[in-house]
């Protein structure tokens, strides 16, 4: 039951573009204590149904610039195939210790970028300008 759980808060995760593979690691890791190594390849054929459902309903929206959408693509698939080449070579108490890393940056710049929009926010003058402001700086629609 857990597991679909965290399929489930997962694929919302990655459907909003926020990287759900943070969650099914977590899963994979401490609650099934399987190897980051392998978490992490579980986590990537997780990721091509969820994608690929992801991508279907934003073409359909028309939320995707193409051109730079297949320069992202072909870049990210040479960065994957340096960046598993890489992965093998690590070991496992290492990797989780950089990827737990990358985790606490990423929160880091969350909660600055967060608190920069807040307090942006507060200086606009009506609730028309405060959604304007917020979903031109990451499309949260959340009033204060």
């Amino acid at each position: 039951m857990i597991e679909i759980i965290f399929g489930i808060v997962s694929g919302i995760i990655t459907s909003l573009g926020c990287g759900g593979g943070t969650v099914l690691i977590f899963l994979l890791t401490y609650i099934y204590e399987i190897e980051q190594h392998i978490a992490q390849g579980i986590n990537l054929i997780f990721f091509i149904p969820t994608c690929i459902i992801s991508i279907l309903v934003n073409i359909k929206k028309k939320n995707i610039n193409k051109k730079i959408c297949i320069l992202i693509s072909l870049s990210g698939v040479t960065g994957a195939v340096v960046g598993a080449e890489i992965s093998k070579k690590i070991n496992i108490s290492r990797l989780k210790v950089i990827y737990g890393f990358f985790l606490l940056l990423i929160a880091i710049f969350e909660i600055y970028s967060f608190s920069k929009l807040y307090r942006n926010s507060k200086k606009a003058n009506n609730k028309k300008e405060i959604k304007k402001e917020i979903n031109k700086n990451g499309g949260i629609v959340w009033i204060f």
